[in-house]
């Protein structure tokens, strides 16, 4: 059985998203600030985390920098209605979704079985090792190394990365690529691409703003170099 961490001070709401996940047969663990958070994070290893930014002891984007620090679980952060900025750090700092609040609990779940799928089957994923010069990308871990030294990337990250790499040269709409990390954003939040990439750009690039690897075609999306 899965098990799912609801951080929400709001314990009304972390309540009700228990419920919903617990019909779908998720174990959950609810936390109610950031410091209970990181700690249930350490003791119970779940296996998605649901993170409510506006926490009133440590700040939500903190909390995200720090589990990230930790691993790689997947993250899908609640923000308030028109925080965009919010939704774009929150992505930067490796969040793999997002909603805004107030939310459905069915798209809730929706969401996060849709996540956890993403990670299954990418840690499942029979493919050969992809290699482009010094960057290895091997499907079957979900393992990218680049001069020999691992990387880490979000499962998100990765099916990014992933999806270019398999198809250098072919130039993706930022719409291609968000229905390749369906569930990311269903309602096709096009920047939230941007920041995945520049996040990637960050790890793998020897120098971000010249990228060798992924490449930019303005006015449509970006491509893998061939």
């Amino acid at each position: 059985m899965k098990t799912i961490l609801v951080v929400d001070d709001e314990l009304r709401i972390a309540q009700i998203a228990r419920d919903y996940f617990e019909k779908s047969e998720y174990r959950v663990v609810i936390a109610t600030t950031g410091r209970d958070a990181l700690s249930s994070y350490q003791t119970e290893h779940p296996d998605l985390v649901v993170l409510d930014l506006g926490l009133p002891d440590i700040n939500g984007l903190d909390v995200t920098r720090a589990l990230r620090k930790i691993g790689n679980t997947p993250i899908i952060i609640l923000t308030a209605r028109g925080e965009e900025t919010d939704k774009l750090v929150g992505l930067e700092l490796g969040a793999d979704d997002y909603m805004v609040k107030p939310f459905s609990p069915k798209e809730l779940v929706a969401r996060a079985r849709a996540v956890l799928r993403r990670a299954e089957s990418t840690s499942g994923d029979p493919a050969h090792v992809l290699q482009v010069d010094d960057l290895s990308i091997d499907p079957s871990r979900m393992r990218v190394t680049l001069s020999g030294q691992q990387i880490e990337l979000t499962i998100t990250e990765f099916q990014l990365l992933h999806t270019l790499a398999s198809q250098p040269g072919r130039i993706f709409t930022r719409a291609q690529l968000l229905d390749a990390v369906r569930g990311m954003a269903v309602e096709s939040y096009e920047r939230a691409i941007d920041a995945h990439i520049k996040n990637l750009r960050r790890k793998i690039e020897p120098e971000p703003r010249d990228p060798r690897y992924i490449h930019t075609v303005y006015g449509v999306g970006y491509k893998f170099a061939d």
